[in-house]
């Protein structure tokens, strides 16, 4: 294709610029005509040669010339968005895009000068980005190529946000689904990230019906909660109302929560009939009771320890008057604070976390009833900690009170003073409170003072229940620390008032404060020390799984996806104690993971996917950009419609005779190949007709004159 035509490139352009050269001539061109128009009023000859040259030297100023140029056709530009999200995985949806994608190409590969821009939109962590590709898409495409926009999908974008508000050329949605489609989820409207142990939180929801919802569905449905696998409430909701549903945590750390919905006949999915949550349940403040049965060196260990961590509120009492000291001081003249026996072990013992008895002995202080009613709490979920010295071996021990039927060990009654270096033992080594403290002699204890851990100078001999973990040893390979299990709660006996050693350096000193922050938070059932349990992580896609455990783990642990299917995973010994294993999670969603007796629950990407938060199709989303571009939906359920060229300003949608039909602009676009100018006289032509013209014009007035 070529054209040509008249231009001007005015002659003094690249001097004072291209406005003001063409200014010039146009001014030039005016005092052409105002001259010639006075002299022909006043009648002079040779006014019309004047003006000519006047003319003359305005067109030279002007600087015309012919320009010609050939140009090549460029082709029309279809953007045919194809959504392959998870949500177009529905029943139906992938044949219906299918169908009309192969139709869509079919027709357009029959339109001669017309280029297809696939773009294929998949699964992102925050759904369908359906926005930000068209927008992207848009951009890169010349505006006058852009014949139109297709989009096969169901309409639910994720990032409407990102939508253009509108577009050189129509869009038009081919939404997949059906009319019939209806869908059940769980909302939630507001729940808690944290909360407190024993302290019940609220959880604000209720049960969304979108769609073509049948009169069957209108009726109540049973909502469940499971925590960690175990179903702990169960409630009935009617669909639409919001209910508040409060739940307790009793142990620290995440806990997950599982809110299932009865599964109902006709939904397009029952995934998101499943909603999980994840709570990081923390205790308020960790209340410890401090008892000291007299002054001593270690008594100022445990208080510096509990002290110095903000998250303790530590009660101390020592006793500095036992009943039997008479010294003839009357009790009203002593600055001492009363020892309120009952209102701590009776009243209000359950308030504590845990008890510890630094180097108590029975001095009539506490009542039988008192011990008795310790012993209940420990059963009942409460922590008892005693850091024993010679008193533990005499008559005067706590272990001959009823407190003694829980305490891991009981006194032989025999003192042993002869310094020793403490060691861990086999189930030391594997149990969370001295698995890996820093300095551990070797098993076989084959060290020279000061090479490891510093000695302590005794300790007393105990008969160890066969129920207690022993995790260290001490002179002769006799219990040093033991952990027990009571009831729904915790003992722990150090049999040795010496750990004040390690505090002081003693011979190289040792991990004291990590021992006694281990040993009293094991007690007070913190998760990262528990001997038995069973920790979930994920990293990307990939759910790590690690068994602790004082034994062997020899069978596999069991791990459920958020679609119920169900895997095994091998579980290998790292190091003592620790097994682990790993799983390629394929889908974002709620994983369980069975291991023993012990089962964890954890949400890898969203519990509930954005795909499939939403599922009914609705062009809701794109409504305000199909409207300003002059586009249309076209359900795919009814019928694919046919594709036309339409001019620009023309109507893009209609009824045909068999079918619908939508437009796509033609645009006509093209590029220019060649381009040549050629002046239409040169220089010296002008100034020659100048000149004639005006010496014409002065020969002629001249003669007049003659």
């Amino acid at each position: 294709m070529s054209w040509g035509g008249l231009v001007f490139d005015p002659i003094l352009a690249p001097l004072i610029g291209w406005q003001a050269a063409a200014w010039l001539a146009a001014l030039v061109a005016v005092l052409a005509v105002l001259a010639l128009a006075v002299a022909l009023w006043r009648g002079l000859r040779g006014a019309w040669w004047r003006g000519l040259a006047l003319g003359l030297i305005a067109a030279a100023l002007a600087g015309p010339g012919l320009e010609r140029g050939t140009a090549r056709p460029l082709s029309d530009i279809v953007l045919l968005v194809d959504d392959r999200s998870a949500s177009q995985t529905l029943p139906g949806r992938r044949e219906q895009a299918d169908a009309a994608m192969a139709r869509i190409e079919e027709q357009l590969g029959q339109w001669p000068g017309t280029e297809i821009r696939r773009i294929t939109l998949g699964d992102a962590e925050d759904g369908t980005l359906l926005g930000a590709a068209l927008s992207r898409a848009i951009a890169e495409e010349p505006a006058n190529r852009l014949s139109g926009v297709l989009v096969l999908s169901d309409g639910l974008a994720h990032d409407g946000a990102a939508l253009p508000a509108t577009a050189p050329a129509p869009v038009h949605l081919l939404q997949t689904g059906t009319p019939e489609d209806w869908d059940r989820r769980i909302v939630i409207d507001e729940a808690p990230r944290f909360a407190l142990i024993g302290k019940p939180v609220i959880i604000r929801l209720h049960i969304a019906d979108e769609g073509a919802v049948p009169d069957a569905a209108h009726a109540p449905t049973q909502l469940r909660v499971s925590l960690d696998g175990k179903e702990i409430n169960s409630v009935a909701v009617v669909p639409g109302t919001r209910i508040e549903l409060p739940v307790t945590f009793d142990t620290a750390g995440p806990n997950v929560l599982l809110l299932s919905l009865d599964d109902q006949p006709g939904e397009l999915t029952t995934i998101n009939n499943r909603m999980a949550l994840s709570v990081n349940a923390v205790r308020d403040r960790l209340r410890v009771l401090l008892v000291s049965g007299e002054p001593n060196p270690g008594e100022r260990t445990w208080r510096n320890l509990l002290k110095s961590d903000a998250n303790v509120d530590l009660i101390h009492f020592t006793i500095l008057r036992p009943p039997e000291k008479f010294d003839g001081v009357p009790v009203n003249e002593l600055a001492l604070i009363r020892f309120p026996t009952e209102e701590l072990f009776m009243e209000r013992i359950r308030d504590f976390d845990l008890i510890i008895f630094d180097r108590y002995r029975m001095r009539g202080i506490l009542l039988p009833q008192y011990y008795d009613n310790i012993r209940r709490y420990v059963e009942e979920g409460g922590a008892v900690l005693v850091s024993a010295g010679p008193e533990f071996a005499g008559v005067e021990s706590i272990a001959r009170s009823s407190l003694g039927e829980i305490l891991p060990a009981r006194p032989s009654g025999r003192l042993i003073e002869t310094p020793f270096t403490p060691r861990l033992t086999e189930a030391g080594r594997r149990h969370p409170v001295t698995e890996d403290l820093p300095g551990a002699p070797p098993e076989d204890g084959t060290v020279e003072p000061g090479e490891t851990w510093g000695r302590w100078l005794r300790m007393i001999e105990t008969f160890p229940a066969p129920d207690s973990t022993i995790a260290m040893i001490g002179e002769g390979n006799r219990p040093l620390l033991m952990l027990r299990r009571q009831g729904e709660g915790r003992v722990a006996l150090i049999a040795s008032d010496q750990l004040w050693l390690w505090g002081r350096g003693f011979e190289g000193g040792g991990p004291q404060l990590d021992l006694m922050r281990r040993v009293a938070h094991w007690s007070m059932k913190e998760p990262e020390l528990e001997e038995e349990a069973l920790d979930l992580r994920a990293t990307g896609q990939v759910l790590d799984i690690t068994r602790r455990s004082l034994g062997e783990i020899d069978t596999p642990a069991q791990v459920t996806g958020p679609d119920g299917a169900l895997a095994e995973v091998v579980l290998e010994e790292q190091r003592p104690g620790h097994f682990t294993g790993r799983y390629p999670a394929g889908v974002p969603g709620l994983y369980s993971v069975r291991q023993g007796d012990l089962t964890r629950s954890i949400v890898i990407g969203p519990a509930s996917p954005r795909e499939f938060d939403r599922t009914v199709a609705n062009p809701a989303e794109l409504a305000g950009l199909i409207e300003a571009t002059g586009g249309s939906v076209q359900p795919l359920s009814e019928d694919i419609p046919d594709l036309r060229r339409v001019e620009a300003g023309r109507p893009t949608q209609g009824q045909g005779i068999a079918r619908p039909w939508i437009g796509l602009v033609a645009r006509d676009a093209e590029t220019v190949t060649g381009l040549s100018r050629n002046p239409i006289l040169p220089g010296w032509a002008w100034l020659l007709l100048i000149a004639g013209a005006t010496l014409t014009g002065w020969l002629l007035e001249g003669r007049r004159r003659a």
